[in-house]
């Protein structure tokens, strides 16, 4: 079960509010009129909501009489209502211990903040409002959709504070627990470096059958290939584990990329399956890129431009 949201620290380490203020200023100037147009041609909002009520009128559907209102005042009365383009935009963020890994500048995490930061302020652009919630094992921090320059600060920094949980992550059940919240429809967007090993496909195919929902992989360059530098120590993160690689070997370096492109291509082929998109993040890369090439194929897909 998610926890919800508490009212949010007042004080953060000051390397920490300082990296924040950095992903929230390099994320603005990626923010471009195109990449903001091709979110609003690509994802719109197709309800409608309540407005009030007035007297019926010959002519008009007997079906949208209000009964309540009719019996208490006496005469028909019909419910009006309104085309609501507005979007909820809704980040599933992986906060387990692997997203702390980075062998750069930027650890996994940080580009995963760099991911919400910049989908929010397009999203805030659209006047669109967007929800987080972190999940490791577990579903963790929930955060209810709003609006608002300050709500989207205030993502960056859960995503940047919260502690690190679990060994692994499960998809499956935070999966669960948007297909039982999440009641309007939505744009899901699932950050994460897809390294747990649960089964959740079917929970994915079923919540796209009721919302967008895109997957956006993190990953660190190292993950997919070793330099050819002597002796490298590793550790994994959540299990502790350590390993001594002979980073000289080509061999070895063969062996490294060879799991690299099995664990991908085991991903692409659940994505798939579930029919769902995928957006592939570097931690060496641009992070507005791989986004807006991903809303030019839905729209050449779907013929919207």
């Amino acid at each position: 079960m998610a926890k919800k949201a508490e009212a949010p620290s007042d004080w953060l380490a000051p390397e920490l509010m300082a990296r924040v203020r950095t992903i929230q200023v390099r994320t603005h100037k990626l923010v471009s009129s195109a990449l903001a147009g091709a979110y609003r041609s690509n994802f719109r909002g197709t309800g409608i909501e309540f407005e009030s009520v007035r007297p019926y009128e010959p002519g008009d559907d007997v079906r949208a009489i209000d009964w309540k209102v009719t019996a208490r005042v006496g005469e028909p009365f019909i419910k009006t209502y309104v085309e609501d383009r507005t979007l909820i935009l809704q980040l599933l963020v992986d906060t387990s211990r692997s997203m702390d890994f980075g062998s750069g500048e930027k650890s996994k995490r940080e580009v995963a903040a760099e991911v919400c930061a910049l989908l929010a302020l397009v999203a805030g652009r659209n006047q669109d409002q967007v929800g987080l919630c972190l999940f490791a094992d577990e579903p963790g921090l929930h955060l209810a959709p709003k609006k608002g320059q300050h709500h989207v600060l205030r993502l960056i920094r859960e995503v940047m504070a919260a502690p690190a949980m679990g060994r692994g992550s499960s998809l499956a059940r935070v999966l669960e627990h948007q297909l039982r919240h999440l009641k309007r429809r939505a744009l899901v967007l699932i950050v994460s470096d897809f390294l747990g090993t649960d089964s959740w496909e079917d929970q994915l195919a079923r919540l796209g059958r009721k919302h967008d929902v895109i997957a956006v992989r993190v990953f660190d360059p190292l993950e997919e290939e070793l330099p050819s530098a002597g002796w490298v120590d590793l550790r994994e993160i959540e299990s502790g584990r350590t390993l001594d690689v002979d980073a000289r070997s080509e061999t070895a370096r063969a062996h490294w990329a060879a799991a690299a492109r099995a664990r991908r291509t085991e991903l692409v082929a659940r994505l798939r399956k579930a029919r769902t998109d995928l957006v592939e993040v570097s931690t060496a890369g641009d992070v507005a890129e791989p986004i807006a090439r991903c809303f030019a194929r839905r729209a050449a897909r779907h013929g919207r431009r």
